[in-house]
């Protein structure tokens, strides 16, 4: 690959960077809050600035009845696909949908304010920058190789998916399941300027006690949910010490984690509880098996609750999202977004691992050697992603852009 190539990228990609930067406001300003998960509307608007870049867009709805089984209520995913001969068939993945932005912005959460050389909004940094990202980075790689005559050989596909914050399964899973797509290597959305090449997963369940009700003046006669939810809660906190000490080998990842997120429960001051309903996430490490981690948790619950006579508990999966393991046939990726993102940013771009998770996974677990990276800060609480005032700075989106360019052209060299 020719330095002239290289140079004629970043040049276009600093020539439409004004317009890259009016995509992503378009983006941010359609919300996509998930929950309730109602994203159609947002796929419909991206597709239709796709196609005003040029691009073929494939627009694949999810049938209604599997949106509402998973507790949404619209998701249509898109494909663009762009094939330049044989060769290796590159997904690049980042999710519309986003947390609903919540209480303490300095700025409305869906104008896209840009202050200081960031631009400020809900998903502006997780993910819908890499749309932007992307996008563009297709449209900068194809314009410097059709200027110079440089001959490409593969295919890039844009995956734009909706339902990451519900754990992928009618995103990346829906599009794989189906045969949408089999790509050979695959990019997921990116929230730091290093290389992840793994990630925790998550189990999360939700627990719920049943008891009898009774009223406060007499509590003999009941059967007290919260005292058996509470029994469940000291079970659960007291596995802190021993996930402490079970360490990950995959640097950037720690230990094991566990928190219950969410209690509701009880109907009065004067009623003994009759029913209490707790929601935890638990984070596995790579090295560990989480069908193995939730046989071992749903066993803990049930001896905790039983310490009440009389009540009962039920166990119900939400998520069971698997880790992301580094797969053989990633170093390609990472070799190749490392010395360009080096190149771009004047510094050496580490390959690590991240304790959160990603739909990413999802191609990963169907033997898609795949790393993340996109647009975003050196770390992702920089970027105050899922607070108040997310924000990206600008010029990370264009240094993101120029690194994933030049990697594509790389990776589509010919033989």
């Amino acid at each position: 690959m020719s330095d002239a190539l290289i140079a004629a990228i970043d040049a276009r990609v600093d020539e439409t960077f004004d317009e890259e930067v009016a995509f992503l406001r378009e983006l941010v300003r359609v919300p996509t809050d998930t929950p309730p998960g109602d994203n159609a509307r947002h796929a419909e608007r991206t597709g239709a600035l796709l196609e005003g870049m040029g691009y073929a867009v494939e627009r694949l709805p999810v049938p209604q009845a599997e949106v509402e089984a998973a507790g949404l209520v619209s998701v249509t995913n898109l494909i663009v696909r762009r094939r330049f001969g044989e060769g290796p068939v590159i997904a690049l993945n980042a999710h519309g949908d986003v947390v609903p932005p919540g209480e303490g912005w300095t700025k409305p959460p869906y104008e896209g304010v840009i202050e200081d050389g960031r631009m400020i909004g809900r998903g502006v940094a997780v993910s819908k920058s890499d749309f932007a990202t992307y996008a563009f980075a297709l449209a900068a790689l194809e314009a410097a190789a059709r200027a110079r005559g440089t001959r490409l050989a593969g295919t890039v596909e844009l995956h734009f998916t909706y339902d990451e914050e519900f754990g992928g399964e009618l995103g990346p899973a829906w599009l794989l399941r189906h045969g949408f797509t089999r790509p050979d290597l695959a990019i997921g959305a990116g929230f730091s300027y290093a290389i992840v090449d793994a990630h925790n997963g998550c189990l999360q369940l939700e627990v719920t006690v049943h008891g009898q009700a009774a009223h406060a003046a007499m509590p003999e006669t009941g059967v007290d949910a919260l005292r058996a939810g509470n029994a469940i809660l000291s079970a659960i906190y007291a596995l802190g010490p021993s996930y402490a000490a079970r360490r990950s080998k995959v640097a950037g990842i720690a230990s094991p984690t566990i928190v219950v997120g969410r209690i509701e429960g009880g109907t009065n001051t004067n009623v003994v509880p009759a029913k209490v309903m707790l929601k935890l996430d638990r984070r596995v490490i790579p090295e560990e098996d989480p069908d193995a981690v939730e046989a071992e948790l749903r066993e803990l619950i049930e001896r905790a609750a039983g310490t009440v006579p009389g009540a009962r508990v039920a166990v119900r999966r939400l998520l069971l999202a698997r880790p992301l393991k580094p797969l053989a046939g990633r170093e390609r990726l990472v070799e190749a977004l490392a010395r360009h993102g080096e190149r771009v940013f004047g510094e050496p771009i580490p390959a690590t691992a991240t304790p959160l998770y990603t739909d990413a996974r999802l191609y990963g677990e169907a033997g898609v050697p795949t790393v993340l990276y996109g647009a975003g800060p050196r770390t992702i609480l920089e970027a105050n992603a899922k607070r108040a005032d997310e924000s990206l700075l600008l010029d990370d989106l264009r240094r993101a852009t120029k690194v994933v360019a030049a990697a594509l052209a790389e990776l589509l060299a010919p033989a």
